[in-house]
């Protein structure tokens, strides 16, 4: 479509926006003046939902009033909550029930996977990640390997952008796939790389490594409640995410996985177990054989924390409010597109955009360069007028336009005031 560069547009499109009630929804930090900030930062961690305090408020009442009795009356007993946000969780990342699992946190939910999908054999050892992968990544794989008693230098295959570019070739990760593919026995890498905003072409990675009798899975932080994922059908082996950036569920809050049913239904697999991943119809009989339940709940290891889990749903709901990823990713990709043409429009000789140019090659956020002054004092400006966004080294500013809650005036306004701080 046509942009204008006026903030009358702006107001215009947001006027036009069938989400743009959704904001109210959301609760945004403000400056010590009182003013609200232009929060532009849900790629690191997402907006509180006005329902999230009362859902927090109602298990508490719970535990207030009838303390155990909480696990099995009421209308949503703590013994079936995980339950509660299996399928809304599913239909976020393209998966069937039975193959989600909200659980543990990020990191500790990579080791978990890694413990049932990284079993290497003397000829098949080798995981393949990229070279800039999130530092916690690195450490995991590089702990998994060692935990099996291998060298790292001779076990880590990494891939990375070209000389002089930020972003992954697709040719490239083909290339080390089909190169390496008898060796590899496991293909770790991002939906969205955390740095550029690159989306890769999961479908794609996924059939590559199966031709070549790899495990594949993803990391999908700053995938789920972005881009549009259909993991059960891509055949993806499995998946990670967290649930504080774009799913809005509260600081450190708790994870979640994707375990394809090929898997789930395999009652031999090897796991970390533990007792909530028991068949729980004989859980409370308190055996001493392990019986896991055919679902993805049956990586469960303990009791899932009730009040942790609980912002999840107010969040949840607002996605099924919204129509759900694809609605979202309409709005998406107009906030993103108005945000590449202001800046194309103001700021092309001092703003780089490493982010790719393809719609269909990013998701909210866009990462940005500045050429013509100091990245991180131009960072340290914009936050002190009440812009919110994130600092990455080396050098880059990170900001995500979230669909949930965002504006086009949101956007026009943090262009507007990056110029103004280039100019002075």
């Amino acid at each position: 479509m046509t942009h204008k560069d006026d903030i009358a547009y702006a107001q215009k499109l947001d006027r036009e926006d069938a989400l743009a009630h959704l904001r109210g929804e959301f609760h945004f930090p403000q400056q010590s003046n009182g003013k609200k900030d232009l929060y532009l930062l849900g790629n690191s961690l997402g907006l509180q939902p006005v329902k999230t305090e009362g859902y927090i408020q109602e298990e508490l009442k719970k535990w207030q009033k009838g303390a155990i009795r909480g696990y099995f009356e009421g209308e949503h007993p703590w013994l079936a909550f995980q339950e509660r946000l299996a399928q809304p969780m599913a239909d976020l990342v393209g998966a069937l029930s039975k193959e989600v699992v909200v659980m543990n946190t990020l990191t500790a939910n990579l080791h978990f996977m890694m413990a049932s999908f990284y079993q290497p054999t003397k000829k098949r050892f080798k995981i393949l990640i990229e070279e800039h992968a999130f530092p916690s990544d690195h450490f995991a794989v590089e702990s998994q390997i060692k935990q099996h008693g291998l060298c790292v230098e001779s076990s880590l295959i990494k891939i990375s952008p070209r000389s002089g570019e930020d972003l992954l070739r697709m040719e490239d990760i083909e290339a080390s796939i089909t190169e390496h593919g008898n060796e590899i026995a496991l293909i770790l890498l991002p939906g969205v790389q955390y740095y550029t905003g690159q989306v890769l072409d999961m479908q794609a990675i996924t059939q590559l490594g199966r031709q070549h009798g790899c495990t594949v899975g993803f990391d999908l932080a700053h995938a789920v409640g972005n881009i549009e994922l259909e993991l059960h059908q891509w055949g993806v082996d499995f998946a990670c995410w967290c649930t504080y950036k774009y799913l809005n569920s509260g600081p450190g809050s708790i994870g979640a996985c994707f375990i394809h049913e090929k898997h789930t239904s395999n009652p031999s697999i090897h796991r970390l177990a533990g007792w909530w991943g028991h068949n729980k119809e004989t859980r409370f009989e308190m055996g001493a054989q392990f019986d896991p339940m055919l679902t993805a709940q049956g990586w469960q290891v303990s009791c899932p924390p009730i009040l942790a889990m609980a912002p999840i749903i107010a969040s949840l709901e607002l996605f099924e409010r919204a129509g759900g990823m694809s609605a979202l990713r309409r709005k998406s990709q107009m906030l993103t597109s108005y945000t590449m043409y202001l800046i194309k429009e103001r700021l092309l000789s001092r703003v780089g955009v490493i982010t790719p140019e393809n719609p269909e090659e990013r998701g909210c956020q866009l990462s940005l360069k500045i050429l013509t002054a100091d990245g991180k004092q131009v960072f340290d400006v914009l936050e002190q007028n009440g812009v919110i966004c994130d600092w990455r080294y080396p050098s880059v500013i990170r900001v995500a336009a979230v669909p949930l809650y965002n504006s086009f005036e949101d956007v026009y306004l943090f262009i507007d005031t990056l110029e103004r701080l280039l100019h002075k």
